[in-house]
């Protein structure tokens, strides 16, 4: 047997969009073993809940993945809803809907620029952010915040939408989809795109399950499992969508279903668009957040976040304060299943495969 050699990819390489450390076992270029290394961006986001009160934790759930701050703020705040049977007002929660699957749309936009980028192309990073910038400055025109939001609150959201904010979503939803179009000519039919992501990092059905994998990592292994669709939550089963499917489990089905992904966002940012133009009502209910105190009992919520099942579980003792607070995240699922799909792959197939899992490091270290 020859000797083999480990090296560190990682925690400063700029492909893992993180601190994440991979000591890899190389026989020649070929991975014998890969063992994923995380702790080196704790910042003890369970533990700080349970000295502040429920309304001064709230502006740090958007940094558990600074991508997706609106899920983070949505699965915290509907915990402690359903403990304090708080009824929110529709509207509000049409308002939560379109805000999150906009923010799922510049999630899935900066996976694609800089997943294009790991692979050796800078032309779709550009023209992702190009993309991106509209909605962003959207969020900004609406919550003041570019990236940590801190606009959903307890009982509904800050904040009413304008009709003029609401056009200019609308012709964001009339333009995108020749950008994607433009985005599949560039990409998806690219002789070296599909040489790096065909038949590489193959996830199957059984793997992906044993695994507890979630989202659309999931789906691109041909498990048709939505949270949106499986529990209805929100008015998500007001909403007409279909999540995409792929059966191969690879790189390039991962990359497929998030294409998918943007497009059937971009329907149900409309339709939720259509409700609030045509519809009117409260933004929230009646609730004094300073002086919160949520009675004994405990809740689990279940959001599909861009990266998979999103689970935060409240437990309260009665005070004003979180007894306990746990994140259940996509990305740390992911990490843990990469000796699995890496295994028996070459050295230079490591940043193809870990880039189209589209794991966010804060997510996995918290």
């Amino acid at each position: 047997m020859t000797e083999t050699m480990k090296i560190n990819i990682g925690p400063q390489h700029p492909s893992t969009h993180g601190v994440l450390r991979l000591v890899t076992e190389l026989d020649g270029e070929d991975i014998v073993s890969v063992t994923p290394v995380i702790g080196y961006l704790h910042r003890g986001l369970e533990k700080s809940a349970e000295s502040r009160t429920y309304l001064q934790y709230l502006p740090m759930v958007d940094r558990v993945d600074y991508l997706s701050g609106f899920f983070n703020s949505y699965a915290y705040i509907t915990a402690v809803e359903n403990i304090c049977n708080i009824d929110v007002p529709k509207r509000a929660e049409y308002i939560r809907v379109l805000c999150m699957e906009m923010n799922r749309m510049t999630s899935h936009l900066l996976w694609f620029g800089t997943y294009i980028l790991d692979l050796g192309a800078t032309s779709p990073l550009f023209y992702s952010f190009r993309d991106r910038e509209p909605l962003m400055s959207l969020f900004e025109e609406l919550t003041g915040q570019r990236m940590m939001y801190n606009y959903f609150t307890f009982g509904g959201v800050r904040f009413d939408v304008t009709k003029e904010w609401l056009d200019k979503i609308l012709k964001y939803t009339d333009e995108m989809p020749a950008k994607l179009d433009d985005y599949e000519k560039i990409i998806t039919s690219n002789p070296i795109f599909l040489t790096r992501t065909k038949n590489k990092g193959i996830l199957s059905k059984n793997t992906a399950l044993k695994y507890s994998i979630t989202g659309p990592c999931l789906r691109a292994s041909g498990v048709n499992l939505d949270f949106r669709k499986k529990f209805g939550y929100s008015i998500y089963n007001e909403l007409d969508f279909e999540p995409p499917v792929e059966t191969d489990g690879d790189t390039f089905a991962r990359y497929k279903v998030r294409i998918a992904e943007m497009r059937m966002c971009l329907s149900v940012i409309r339709q939720c668009v259509d409700y609030l133009k045509n519809n009117s009502g409260e933004i929230s209910a009646k609730v004094n957040s300073v002086a919160l105190k949520v009675p004994e009992g405990e809740y689990t919520t279940y959001v599909e976040s861009p990266r998979g099942l999103l689970n935060c579980y409240v437990k309260s003792d009665g005070t004003n304060k979180p007894y306990r607070v746990k994140w259940r995240t996509g990305s740390f699922y992911l990490v843990q299943m990469l000796p699995e799909i890496l295994k028996g792959h070459s050295m230079h197939d490591i940043m193809a495969i870990f880039g189209s899992l589209d794991v966010i490091l804060p997510e996995v270290d918290r």
